[in-house]
């Protein structure tokens, strides 16, 4: 009985609210696609992004996006610095969190495929390298 009392608990409190028409931003602004990339890489580190600009310029007041749909506003990464950035904070236009994972998933984690800036709302994105797991090499000793 106790046992089951623990799961419901857990099932409902332990549970992240994924949707909040309140959190709700914008669209992916389509038309500001472009091929654009700057020297940054975006890596992946449980349910975080580490961004790591190796450019001499140094970002205010940009956006990052993520697969196309998921956006969340950064205040500033220096030139040669490094941020790390929860998934969980960034929504879709809809208020739907980025599903990040984390230990007490439900469902399997969505994958970082495509990282982008965007330093202006009308002007043109930045593709960041965004280097996924399956990408790097793995000696044979450490699968």
């Amino acid at each position: 009985m106790a046992a089951c009392a623990i799961g419901i608990v857990c099932s409902t409190g332990c549970s992240r609210n994924l949707y909040d028409p309140a959190l709700a931003t914008r669209s992916y602004p389509e038309q500001l696609h472009t091929t654009n990339i700057a020297d940054m890489q975006v890596f992946r580190r449980d349910t975080n992004i580490e961004i790591v600009n190796s450019t001499a310029t140094s970002y205010h007041d940009f956006d990052v996006w993520v697969n196309q749909r998921y956006v969340r506003h950064v205040d500033a990464l220096p030139a040669g610095e490094s941020i790390t950035l929860s998934l969980w904070e960034f929504r879709d236009d809809n208020g739907d969190a980025f599903y990040a994972g984390g230990f007490f998933r439900a469902y399997e984690a969505t994958r970082v495929r495509l990282t982008e800036i965007q330093t202006v709302d009308d002007q043109q994105m930045t593709g960041l390298v965004t280097i996924r797991k399956e990408d790097v090499p793995v000696k044979p000793d450490q699968r």
